[in-house]
């Protein structure tokens, strides 16, 4: 049975997306018009096949979806400019200096609002792909599978999880993978990376296959 370690930074970032697709669903830009209770109805069955996804690809047990649920991010709760900031890293955050209580209320401005949800859909999308690849990698070597039976699950779960953040098709799998690579394999893959050879190895692995199966010829 895996550790909830590695599933902690995969459901994070499907939180995210969930809440971001169902503020983009309310099609008002106004965080108050979002449910995530009701857009988790409507989109059961891919978020269902997403959260399977999750567990074949880290081999989780039982006892660890169990603690990921717990987490809350797949029930329904509201959705403030709060979130959002953290979704998209902060980076429409204007500091106002240390205020005991600091005015945001700019957040709320239904502009600012659709650049969040944008920034936070291209970061957790890449975010969950990350921890996909973490987890895939980590499960791989505990139970002797190969990168090929795990990689179509993962590239399966990417693609249900662009068309809930964003119906639109503004955010592909090939995008994802592409902003995945760039992001966070330089650091990894660097000589000087403190990273284990076989945490490089695996990574290699997913990147070759991930091109393969999300990239044209």
């Amino acid at each position: 049975m895996r550790s909830g370690s590695d599933a902690r930074p995969v459901f994070a970032a499907l939180g995210g997306v969930v809440e971001i697709g169902a503020l983009t669903h309310a099609g008002t830009w106004r965080p108050a018009d979002a449910s995530v209770g009701d857009f988790l109805a409507l989109r059961r069955d891919e978020v269902t096949r997403v959260v399977a996804g999750i567990q074949a690809v880290g081999r989780f047990g039982g006892s660890v979806m169990a603690e990921a649920h717990e987490l809350g991010y797949l029930r329904d709760h509201p959705v403030d400019v709060r979130s959002l900031l953290l979704w998209s890293a902060g980076v429409t955050w204007v500091p106002q200096g240390w205020q005991p209580s600091e005015d945001l209320s700019y957040l709320e401005e239904p502009q600012v609002v659709r650049r969040m949800c944008r920034m936070g859909a291209d970061l957790q999308l890449t975010h969950l792909l990350d921890g996909l690849v973490a987890a895939g990698v980590a499960a791989g070597v505990e139970a002797g599978v190969g990168v090929p039976d795990t990689t179509d699950e993962i590239a399966s779960i990417l693609r249900i999880a662009c068309e809930l953040v964003d119906g639109a098709g503004r955010n592909t799998p090939e995008g994802v993978f592409r902003m995945w690579r760039v992001a966070h394999l330089p650091g990894l893959l660097d000589p000087n990376a403190a990273a284990p050879e076989w945490v490089k190895a695996g990574h290699r692995a997913y990147d070759e296959e991930l091109e393969r199966l999300l990239t044209p010829m």
